[in-house]
């Protein structure tokens, strides 16, 4: 709303004044938001970032009871938290569902506290709505899977309401990017990569 005014603003003094204050209406697009844990954080950072209409994608924990943990705390797997990618999002390229449709192939989420060879509790599948229409959409998708045997096994995903998101380290963001050719990146996120997107 505050950018809308000030865009209204801008054409006021504009048209009365001859002011002109370069603002777009393109630049006041209203940006959602999502957060989705499933897995090790750099793989689905990788996954995400990639889809058109994602302006940002963040790694960080959510969901645990310590105030500003560290990436050893949440490794220990006692503090209760989610590694969890935060995105913004255009709504206008790019729906929660189709972000639901990404998230669930993206990762297994019928396994309870791990992906593959990451094993604990801060690899479980979750997804922390940030409004009542996530939840809904994002139970009505869980259910329709289940429902479907998509998965032939059930669906172990956490459907929570949106909770404290403590940005991991800076060493964690932007991770696949800046080291494509590290072990890890190799062998676990480029072929993820390439089922999701090179078919």
């Amino acid at each position: 709303m505050h950018d809308n005014k000030l865009f209204i603003l801008s054409c006021y003094l504009y048209i009365i004044f001859g002011v002109n204050m370069n603002i777009n209406a393109m630049d006041f697009k209203e940006l959602e938001h999502a957060t989705f844990g499933a897995g090790c954080f750099w793989c689905v950072e990788a996954v995400f970032e990639r889809l058109k209409g994602v302006k940002e994608v963040r790694a960080g924990y959510m969901g645990g009871e310590m105030e500003n943990p560290a990436y050893e705390d949440v490794c220990g797997g006692n503090t209760g938290h989610v590694e969890v990618i935060q995105l913004n999002y255009d709504p206008q390229v790019i729906s929660f569902n189709e972000l639901l449709e990404v998230f669930w192939i993206a990762h297994d989420p019928t396994t309870e506290n791990r992906q593959g060879a990451d094993i604990g509790t801060q690899y479980r599948s979750a997804i922390f709505y940030h409004t009542e229409n996530q939840r809904k959409l994002a139970g009505k998708s869980k259910k329709l899977l289940n429902d479907a045997n998509m998965h032939k096994m059930l669906i172990m995903t956490e459907i929570l309401p949106l909770q404290t998101f403590y940005l991991a380290e800076k060493y964690h963001q932007n991770y696949y990017r800046l080291n494509s050719n590290a072990p890890y990146c190799k062998m676990i996120i480029q072929p993820k990569i390439d089922k999701l997107f090179n078919k």
